[in-house]
C-alpha cells in the first residue's frame, strides 16, 4: 500500500510517499480503507517539533517512532478479526486513530478505538474535517463549568473566541452556540461572513480593531490559536472569569498560570486559567454524529489535496492562514 512516511525530523520535504506493507488485522482489529484524512498542526507539531524536548520525549529522541503522521480519518472496514462485535465488513466509518497512521491507503485499529459509522448526511471529506477540531472545541467548552441555571456548559454566558476561523476555531463557534452562550468571534476580514454564518452573535475583524479594546467583558476567553495570552485578554474577563488556551505558543505562563488556578481555585485577580489535556472516546464521536445529523454541526473545509500531494498541504497549513480544515484525498480505484 502506499503511505506517507517520514524517518526524520525537519521540513515537509521530509514527508515521502512510499509503497509499504498492507497491514493485516489482529484478532480484536479492524482493517480501514481510508478515503480520506486530514493534515492539521498535531502532523506538523510532530514532523518539525516546536517544542522539541517534548515531543522528542514521546517520540524519539533522534527520529520519529511513529513514522506515519495523521489523525483524522474517513474510510470504510475491509476486514475486520474474529472478535470484532462493533463493526462489519463495508461499514463506512469516520473517527480519529488516536496515535498517528491516517497518511496511508489502509490502517488497522482496535474496535475500541475513537472511530463509529460515519453520519449519513457527511461525505468521506466532510466526516473526515470534524474530529480534531471539534475534540478539542469540546474539552475547552467542558471545563467552562459555569452553567449555574442552565443545562449547559455554557448556556446563558458570554464568550470571546479568538482565532475562530481555524479548524479549532470554527467547532468552538458552533459548539458553543449549540450550548447556548453569547459568542464574540475574532478572525480576520476574508472569514467574517463564514463565522456569522456559524453562529457568531459578534464578528471583530482583528485586521482593523484591537479585540481587547471593544468594551466589553466576558465570562469566557478561548484562544483557539495559541497567539494571545492571559495577561494580553485578562481586562476582557468579568471578576470569575475564564482564559482558556489550546495551544502552548506560551507555555512558561500557560503552564505557571494553569498551576496556580488548579491548587488555589482562581488567580490573585479573581480570575482562572485553565488548558486541559485533549482527551477523546468513543462516546465522544458518537455525540459528534449525533450534532451532524441533527444539524447543528458541519464541517469547514479549505482545500483538498491528494496523498501524493502531502507536501504542499503540509505547507499550506503551516502558513498559519487556513480556514478549518485541509483535507487529504486517498484515492482507490474501486472507490465506491
Amino acid at each position: 500500500m502506499k503511505a506517507i512516511v517520514y524517518e526524520k525530523y525537519g521540513s515537509p520535504d521530509v514527508l515521502q510517499l512510499k509503497e509499504i506493507e498492507k497491514p493485516t488485522p489482529k484478532e480484536n482489529e479492524v482493517l480501514i480503507k481510508i478515503y480520506a484524512t486530514t493534515v492539521n498542526r498535531t502532523d506538523c507539531g510532530f514532523r518539525k517539533p516546536e517544542y522539541p524536548l517534548i515531543i522528542r520525549l514521546i517520540n524519539g529522541l533522534f527520529k520519529p517512532k511513529r513514522t506515519i503522521l495523521g489523525s483524522e480519518l474517513a474510510g470504510e472496514i475491509e476486514a475486520v478479526g474474529k472478535n470484532i462485535t462493533l463493526f462489519k465488513k463495508g461499514d463506512k466509518i469516520f473517527g480519529l486513530t488516536g496515535n498517528f497512521g491516517a497518511h496511508a491507503e489502509y490502517i488497522c485499529l482496535p474496535e475500541t478505538a475513537s472511530i463509529i459509522t460515519k453520519p449519513t448526511n457527511m461525505n468521506y471529506e466532510e466526516a473526515t474535517a470534524v474530529c480534531d477540531g471539534l475534540m478539542l472545541a469540546y474539552n475547552l467548552i467542558k471545563k467552562i463549568d459555569l452553567h449555574k441555571g442552565s443545562a449547559s456548559p455554557a448556556g446563558g454566558k458570554k464568550i470571546l473566541i479568538y482565532g475562530a476561523s481555524g479548524s479549532i476555531g470554527t467547532a468552538a463557534v458552533q459548539l458553543a452556540k449549540y450550548y447556548e452562550a453569547e459568542v464574540t468571534a475574532v478572525c480576520n476580514t476574508k472569514n467574517l461572513e463564514l463565522v456569522k454564518s456559524l453562529g457568531a452573535d459578534e464578528v471583530i475583524d482583528y485586521t482593523k480593531d484591537d479585540f481587547t479594546k471593544n468594551g466589553q467583558t466576558y465570562d469566557v476567553v478561548l484562544d483557539a490559536v495559541g497567539k494571545s495570552s492571559f495577561f494580553r485578554c485578562k481586562n476582557l474577563l468579568k471578576k470569575g472569569g475564564i482564559y482558556l488556551s489550546t495551544d502552548l505558543g506560551f507555555l512558561a505562563q500557560i503552564l505557571f498560570l494553569t498551576l496556580w488556578t488548579s491548587i488555589f481555585g482562581r488567580l490573585p485577580s479573581g480570575k482562572k486559567v485553565l488548558f486541559p489535556i485533549p482527551k477523546v472516546s468513543k462516546e465522544d464521536i458518537g455525540f459528534f454524529k449525533e450534532l451532524i445529523e441533527a444539524g447543528k454541526y458541519k464541517a469547514v473545509i479549505d482545500r483538498r489535496y491528494t496523498l501524493k500531494q502531502i507536501v504542499e498541504a503540509t505547507r499550506y497549513v503551516e502558513t498559519e492562514q487556513k480556514t478549518g480544515n485541509v483535507v487529504i484525498t486517498v484515492e482507490h480505484n474501486d472507490k465506491t
